[in-house]
């Protein structure tokens, strides 16, 4: 009995994307301190609600919970080291699982980008600076209205946030 695999279908395509960058004149120390003071470390719990269908909490949370939380954090300055020395650059994980979960039960994809990318470095003069993709140019790629509008959403409250710990 000779068995058939099917192939695998390749498919590609080019999105525009727009890049962000806030500059602050506060230095990276600060900047990241005000960061993690204004965003909370994700509570776990509400992922477990999720998964459980409960309705009840995620509709709180959605009210009643923060906009944004941090998922993740890594220091990807200090992989630097072996390649001329260490820098102050970390990456976050950014975002909300209930606000997530209302994009991907749309376009299962859409997950791809949840939670964000925001990445913040010291330049030169020990400055902050925060650089990230806009949402909404990326979830726009879908051409599902409903996913779009949460990525306008998020382009607004991920900048807002961000502007709060670099001003």
């Amino acid at each position: 009995m000779t068995q058939t695999t099917a192939p695998a279908i390749l498919a590609s395509r080019t999105i525009a994307v727009e890049h962000v960058k806030i500059s602050s004149e506060r230095s990276f120390a600060e900047v990241r301190r005000r960061l993690e003071d204004t965003l909370p470390k994700l509570d776990a719990s509400i992922a477990e609600a999720l998964r459980s269908g409960d309705q009840n909490r995620a509709t709180e949370y959605d009210q009643n919970g923060p906009k944004l939380s941090i998922f993740e954090q890594r220091d990807h300055g200090s992989m630097l080291e072996a390649f001329g020395g260490r820098r102050n650059a970390l990456q976050y994980e950014i975002g909300n699982p209930v606000t997530a979960s209302k994009m991907t039960c749309h376009q299962l994809a859409a997950a791809l980008y949840a939670p964000l990318r925001v990445v913040l470095f010291e330049d030169e003069q020990g400055k902050g600076v925060f650089e990230y993709d806009k949402p909404s140019s990326f979830f726009g790629q879908y051409g599902d209205e409903r996913v779009t509008e949460v990525g306008r959403y998020l382009d607004v409250a991920l900048e807002a946030a961000l502007r709060k710990a670099a001003e």
